[in-house]
């Protein structure tokens, strides 16, 4: 069976923004709309105070979670900012799911799973037929992940230091297969 959800998974800091953000440069560079939402640490002198949400047709942002945060649900240090998962994120996922060719999503992990809206927003993902590239949290355990670990149309790809520079590569590729033999309709 053809893959069509692409996911990446990896340790803390190998890169799995750095090689989802590659492929979505590289499939919009062939010509195809992607939507969605990347997640990006944020630094302040050197350290990290917290992760912001960027959706990618819109360069719309908020914050996922922050030291500062006043309130929400904690993660270590962290306080994740509800509100802006489901302004931005949610939205951006949902849009993409309904307009664009690709649907990306970064990161489906524990600050976001507080999200009922989020996961709503995945489960439509996964279902709607489109291509999803996205990353799962490493060691994240909910049935949503569960779902699209085990779905017979799911692959997941683990970063390593040894691939990191050219798995983008091997996706793209994949990517390219399915959207070949599953043209866009007009």
């Amino acid at each position: 069976m053809l893959k069509r959800l692409l996911f990446l998974t990896g340790s803390p800091g190998i890169g799995k923004t750095t090689v989802l953000h590659n492929i979505v440069e590289n499939l919009k560079a062939r010509g195809y709309t992607v939507g969605g939402m990347i997640s990006r640490e944020v630094r302040s002198c050197g350290t990290r105070v917290g992760f912001e949400i960027l959706d990618l047709s819109s360069n719309r942002h908020g914050w996922l979670a922050h030291v500062n945060q006043p309130s929400g649900p904690s993660v270590g240090k962290y306080r994740v900012n509800l509100e802006d998962l489901n302004s931005v994120g949610v939205e951006a996922i949902l849009k993409a799911v309904q307009n664009f060719d690709i649907i990306a999503i970064d990161e489906i992990g524990p600050m976001e799973l507080f999200s009922e809206p989020f996961k709503e927003a995945v489960r439509r993902t996964i279902e709607c037929g489109k291509l999803a590239v996205g990353v799962v949290h490493w060691k994240a355990r909910d049935r949503l992940i569960d779902e699209v670990k085990t779905r017979e149309d799911a692959e997941m790809y683990a970063i390593t230091y040894q691939n990191r520079d050219k798995l983008h590569e091997a996706i793209v590729d994949k990517a390219l297969e399915f959207l070949k033999r599953n043209p866009r309709k007009p």
